[in-house]
């Protein structure tokens, strides 16, 4: 049994990773969550069969992440926390892309935004990701149609504002 689960963290080990980044949002947090998911998966004594384990250990690294979130909450601890971009600014779109995106994602709630990063993100078929969710798969197919259009409306035009300068404007005669 232990000899599956280690295999499966193996196969499964930069898809998890990704996730991880998704949901901590910085290379740290990832590795604290993969870490704690794959000592889960170790120990538990119920492990799926061969076709579950992959959504099984994401369901586990999922659920650590959501415990994490409570038990800082629970705490209140409200330190301010810098995170700075991978890559330097480079003026390219695919970064301008992967940034609206990341921010769009950021400013839906986190049902649209589980959908988003477990189908779209990390490619979790929808029976998958409805086992993970703990929902039925017409939910899932329901939730990511409303989440796809709640995440074009949040890069949209629409959002876009200008940035004031900061300086007054001096007017001249």
């Amino acid at each position: 049994m232990r000899d599956a689960v280690e295999t499966a963290l193996r196969q499964n080990w930069q898809g998890l990773f990704g996730y991880a980044m998704r949901l901590s949002g910085d290379r740290d947090g990832a590795a604290d969550l993969l870490q704690s998911c794959a000592m889960k998966a170790l120990a538990s004594d119920t492990v799926p069969d061969a076709a579950g384990i992959r959504s099984w250990l994401f369901a586990i690294l999922r659920n650590g992440f959501f415990d994490d979130r409570r038990r800082a909450s629970v705490r209140a601890d409200h330190s301010d926390v810098e995170t700075g971009l991978d890559t330097p600014w480079r003026h390219d779109d695919r970064l301008i892309a992967e940034i609206t995106v990341k921010q769009g994602l950021d400013r839906l709630d986190a049902t649209h935004r589980d959908i988003i990063e477990l189908v779209d993100l990390a490619g979790f078929r929808y029976a998958e990701a409805a086992e993970i969710l703990g929902v039925p798969v017409g939910t899932v197919m329901s939730r990511l149609s409303r989440a796809r259009l709640a995440l074009l409306d949040e890069i949209g035009g629409r959002n876009v504002t200008t940035l004031p300068t900061g300086r007054a404007r001096v007017e001249r005669r």
